[in-house]
């Protein structure tokens, strides 16, 4: 083989080599890129696949299943706890519509001027849109919702209390006629006595009506006198507290016992006759802290 090298002056120099060289070059850098790539694999082997970047690459997939199971087990506790919230949620909701169904009676609305059972009447343009809630601001209005609905259930049990005590007391306040039908046949105070023909005190005023008819209670009271007395014949006795007692004499028969707690407007005996009397009639006296008052002042007045 005859290798030619120039020269930048013009000149040229000729080299002869053997075939035997050439062959022994050629094989010599045939192996020295062998062994280079055989080296540079071995080093992309050692820094990339070994067997400590497989367990690293495993402990991180590990550490991201982790990851996974705990935001996974963040949001199913988080569910839970909002389904408790919205369960309680539901039933103080539940218990709102009964109170406010017995306070709308209590407080004697008209019919259809308001009603809990039906949704609150809303409306208006949809402006300003907005995105769905985060998680935190959900959970926050939530929360917020849910002390909202608890203030609201005390507020109206406090409510229901005050007018069942407002009704409690207006029902104790003696008010009213003593019987369902008939008329006031003798007034209080001094009169002819019918049986002497004398002046004589009448502590109550007589109220004449129909044989067996209802006397019924002008308060609510509890009865702290069912049977005879003499002059009254069959009588009642009814303490409404605050002073006052009310007495019903000359009943056929009584519906009361010693003892019983009566509503205002109920029935307690019969019109009748018994004991010192010239007919049917109920014999109707109020008494304030053991006075005897006139009755015909809470008669006139309206339950």
């Amino acid at each position: 083989m005859k290798i030619i090298l120039l020269r930048e002056k013009g000149s040229s120099r000729a080299l002869r080599i053997s075939r035997q060289t050439a062959f022994v070059a050629a094989v010599t850098l045939s192996l020295g890129v062998l062994l280079a790539g055989a080296w540079i694999f071995e080093q992309l082997s050692t820094d990339v696949v070994d067997a400590d970047t497989v367990a690293a690459w495993g402990e991180r997939l590990s550490e991201q299943q982790g990851e996974v199971n705990r935001i996974k087990a963040e949001a199913d506790a988080q569910s839970l706890a909002v389904g408790r919230q919205l369960a309680q949620m539901q039933a103080r909701l539940l218990r709102m519509e009964a109170l406010g169904a017995r306070v709308t009676e209590v407080a004697d609305l008209d019919e259809g001027e308001f009603s809990f059972a039906e949704p609150a009447p809303q409306g208006g343009p949809g402006i300003n849109r907005q995105a769905a809630l985060e998680w935190p601001d959900l959970q926050t209005s939530l929360d917020d919702l849910s002390s909202g609905l608890k203030a609201r259930e005390t507020e109206l049990e406090i409510l229901e209390s005050m007018l069942r005590d407002r009704d409690y007391r207006q029902a104790q306040q003696v008010a009213g006629r003593p019987v369902t039908w008939g008329w006031m046949s003798s007034a209080f105070g001094k009169r002819v006595d019918p049986f002497s023909g004398k002046m004589a005190w009448h502590a109550g005023v007589d109220f004449a009506g129909k044989d067996g008819s209802d006397v019924v209670a002008v308060a609510s009271g509890v009865v702290t006198h069912a049977g005879k007395r003499s002059g009254y014949g069959l009588m009642v006795e009814v303490n409404h507290g605050g002073g006052y007692v009310t007495r019903y004499g000359h009943h056929a028969s009584l519906l009361v016992d010693l003892g019983d707690v009566v509503k205002q407007g109920q029935p307690i005996g019969t019109m009748g006759s018994s004991g010192r009397s010239t007919g049917p009639h109920v014999h109707f006296e109020v008494l304030k802290d053991g006075r005897h008052v006139d009755p015909a002042r809470y008669v006139a007045r309206r339950r």
